[in-house]
């Protein structure tokens, strides 16, 4: 027998991120001691009182389901969250959703809005999962390119390029994965005048907005005049709060939009685990104090990250704005992205994700995550060292 498979995997391919950790395991399986820049995975452990929280809700037999849109306490707790700290306004009884992960919130939002055949506008370099999963949903993702010249802002007339007639929604990432820009208020308005014109849902993955650095504060989208009704907010847990193996996140955003989302909740993961939303309640009300020493450490990382880089013959890189993540201009050395990140790895043994998998305005960049540990990275940073000793650019 010859299984049919779905056509809507044909321009799917597997992650390339995930791709390089495999990669990884299987040289650490082999005894390469590779140091591995090239995930998204703060090395901290969970704030103790998340820990503590969920752990005292196993062991009192909080083991069953939850309502599907999530627990009360925890839907109360991103609602005040939102108010207070983003400026945006949900009932919690019927504009959040807790999910099982970001990625999952981000994946019923698209499913929410997009129909077989429609487009949705993806401004890149970006996350390499957004266009998967609208081809995964029979959808087509149009890359919007930006330009490192300018810092990699978006702008209205590079949106106004790529619209047509079957757009229904505009991806938006801020503190954005892999450039690190932070949106800025005249962007932000921008981005909204655009959707109004054209009567585009905004999907906003606001996953890094607790990581920003020099003073940059974080601008949600659905806090300005006439965005709140066509804005479906994504966050989590994974990146501010070392929360990754948690898997929660949420959706929030208009009735209208959250309770068609719902229905996707219930027929697909039914709700995020009960123990994990406990565990996100402490997250929000008592782990602001982790936060900040976790941001000011990925701070004196990004230091010693993008001086490493900026030592290496033929490589520039900018200061990223928020994230956890180095984009390093590395067209200099004449190699292409997928070269220089081959050479790292068999030189050096240090994995670097290359550009392309970001999609357009990729090529000819790499991306390294500084939340790593700062022995991995000073150890990067030594290995990289010796190499800029005998590295011949051209």
């Amino acid at each position: 027998m010859s299984p049919r498979i779905a056509q809507r995997f044909s321009g799917v391919e597997r992650s390339a991120t995930v791709a390089l950790l495999e990669t990884v395991q299987r040289l650490r399986r082999d005894g390469v001691e590779v140091l591995d820049l090239s995930g998204g995975e703060p090395d901290f452990t969970t704030p103790a009182p998340v820990v503590a929280e969920a752990v005292s809700a196993l062991e009192g037999g909080d083991t069953h389901y939850t309502p599907s849109r999530g627990v009360p306490e925890l839907l109360r707790a991103v609602a005040d969250k939102l108010a207070t700290e983003n400026g945006v306004r949900v009932d919690p009884a019927t504009g959040v959703i807790v999910t099982p992960s970001a990625k999952q919130a981000l994946f019923t939002a698209l499913m929410t809005v997009l129909d077989p055949g429609d487009e949705v506008i993806v401004p890149t370099p970006a996350w390499v999962s957004y266009p998967a999963m609208a081809g995964l949903l029979g959808a087509r993702a149009v890359p919007a390119e930006l330009s490192a010249a300018d810092g990699f802002r978006l702008s209205r007339r590079v949106l106004e390029d790529r619209v047509t007639e079957r757009t229904r929604a505009l991806v938006v990432n801020t503190p954005a994965n892999p450039t690190g820009h932070v949106l800025d208020r005249a962007e932000a308005e921008e981005i909204v005048a655009f959707a109004v014109r054209h009567d585009l849902v905004l999907v906003v993955d606001e996953i890094y907005e607790k990581i920003l650095y020099d003073g940059r504060r974080h601008l949600s989208l659905a806090s300005l005049p006439g965005a709140a009704e066509r804005t479906l907010t994504v966050n989590g847990f994974s990146k501010a709060y070392a929360m990754t193996g948690w898997r929660l996140g949420y959706l929030a955003g208009p009735e209208p939009l959250i309770s068609a989302a719902l229905k996707v909740q219930e027929h697909t993961v039914s709700c995020a685990a009960s123990f994990v939303q406990r565990g996100g309640v402490a997250a929000l009300t008592r782990a602001a104090g982790d936060v900040a020493a976790m941001r000011a450490e990925y701070a004196a990382r990004r230091e010693l990250t993008v001086s490493a880089l900026t030592a290496l013959p033929g490589v520039t890189c900018a200061q990223p704005e928020g994230a956890f993540y180095a984009f390093a201009d590395v067209r200099g050395t004449g190699l292409t992205s997928a070269g220089f990140a081959q050479r790292l790895l068999d030189e050096a043994a240090v994995t670097v994700a290359p550009g392309p998998a970001f999609g357009a305005g990729g090529e000819g960049y790499v991306r390294l995550s500084f939340a790593a540990s700062r022995e991995v990275l000073r150890g990067a940073v030594e290995r990289l060292s010796r190499l800029a000793a005998r590295w011949e650019v051209g």
